[in-house]
């Protein structure tokens, strides 16, 4: 494409989480909105738009190797759009270090990628890396159509300062989109066939506004407008902080029927001398004593964390304190990473930085703990009739895979359609997903 021309072809590529996947999600719209159209994985797209994560230091490193790999064998390469955290951070760097990117915008302002992009065509390099989340989301159009599962961000950026974390500089500070907003937004994901909402946030569960009637309301009282739509079926949301996880949340697991009974809420260490130097706000003890007033309220309900091994200081008897909590709670699902060390963070500059090979030792004794405790609860799962949620096909003729409640993926035959919610009974369990036989659908699913 000569620069000039305006790219009639794109493909958005997200790296890291479920708030880039959104945001990937809305660039797209965006683009599609314009008159582009979206071209498939390893076919030639006009435009290039790497959605980046700048968590993990491979993550960052990946988005160069995509740039490199983008350039074509005449020496031509698309137009480059690098959006995200990365773009957010080391936006002039890019600029420096890539001379085929000729876009760089930050997570608060990707809602202008369209007139960038048009910069970008006429030959000017267009960068926009500090703009308000409020103008972005009163920018964006409004959603036509959905998948059976739909993510919805609700509070963007962090105010906790772990020191290892870069969210707070990339994403700013904590903001709350508003409640009339957000209803809105869901009831127009379930009218384009949404029967499932995922509400995300970097804090998700730091999410306050006012509802309907002009009373404060925390992520409880969201969750329990988002209930009354009749055609949303299920409310998911992640990732929670211990530090916000209040009482009203708590009991709501066991009072909203469609608040799914599955809660990411991540520790990171079990040593409470890690958690400190850390700048987390809770203790193992207070963390595991939160769990069980969370089993209390939904005794069923499957718990997911985040872990990182080998922060800096972190001994061999602190590790070990980890794998006696991971013991102790036993994780239906969890992440596990080695620290890695974000430019500008207060850990990267701490005594005690671990040898890899000690970090790389440490992370397959946890993996191997997580995962013992991942079949574990599948297998656990083996005997009970569910809800699923049909989200795909599967591999084979006939088959359909779908999540039940817990978050677990569950392959079956039958005959259903991609939306529908059907009752399947458990019949076997492997480490990553479930075997199960269909007893029926769902009325109104």
């Amino acid at each position: 494409m000569r620069s000039t021309d305006q790219p009639k072809t794109y493909r958005v590529k997200s790296f890291g989480c479920q708030m880039n996947v959104y945001d990937g999600e809305r660039m797209a719209e965006l683009l599609g909105a314009q008159g582009m159209t979206a071209t498939s994985e390893g076919d030639e797209a006009d435009l290039v738009v790497l959605n980046t994560c700048h968590i993990r230091e491979k993550a960052t490193e990946k988005v160069y190797s995509d740039i490199g790999r983008l350039r074509r064998e005449d020496g031509s390469s698309p137009l480059i759009a690098v959006a995200g955290c990365v773009a957010q951070a080391e936006g002039e760097e890019i600029m420096a270090r890539a001379p085929s990117v000729k876009v760089v915008v930050g997570p608060q302002a990707y809602h202008r990628l369209p007139d960038m992009v048009a910069e970008a065509a006429a030959g000017r390099r267009a960068t926009e890396t500090d703009m308000p989340a409020e103008a972005k989301f009163a920018a964006l159009p409004r959603r036509r159509k959905s998948g059976p599962s739909a993510f919805l961000t609700i509070q963007e950026g962090c105010d906790k300062f772990c020191t290892y974390c870069v969210v707070p500089y990339t994403r700013g500070a904590e903001l709350s989109r508003p409640f009339a907003d957000l209803v809105d937004e869901a009831k127009m994901l379930v009218e384009g066939g949404a029967r499932e909402i995922t509400l995300l946030g970097q804090n998700v569960n730091a999410w306050r506004g006012e509802d309907a009637r002009g009373r404060s309301a925390g992520l409880a009282g969201l969750a329990e407008a988002l209930a009354e739509i009749p055609e949303l079926r299920r409310i998911r949301y992640t990732t929670s902080h211990p530090a916000d996880m209040d009482d009203a949340l708590i009991e709501a697991h066991g009072t909203n029927a469609k608040l799914m009974p599955f809660l990411h809420l991540p520790v990171q260490a079990g040593s409470d001398r890690v958690l400190k130097a850390m700048n987390r706000s809770h203790t193992a003890e207070s963390y595991l004593k939160l769990l069980d007033r969370i089993r209390a309220a939904r005794p069923d309900i499957a718990l997911s964390g985040d872990f990182i091994v080998g922060f800096p200081g972190e001994t061999d008897a602190e590790f070990e304190d980890t794998l006696r909590l991971i013991d102790a709670v036993g994780y239906a699902q969890a992440f596990s990473f080695k620290y890695s060390a974000r430019p500008g963070t207060p850990a990267a500059t701490m005594d005690g930085q671990v040898a890899p090979q000690v970090m790389d030792e440490r992370l397959q004794r946890l993996q191997a703990a997580l995962n013992r405790d991942q079949l574990a609860f599948n297998r656990a799962s083996v005997g009970k009739t569910c809800d699923v949620l049909v989200e795909r096909k599967g591999r084979h003729p006939g088959q359909w895979l779908g999540k039940s409640p817990w978050l677990q993926s569950v392959h079956f035959t039958g005959e259903v359609a991609i939306g529908d919610l059907v009752r399947v009974e458990l019949v076997e369990a492997g480490p990553n997903s479930l075997s199960g036989v269909m007893v029926r659908a769902l009325a109104g699913a």
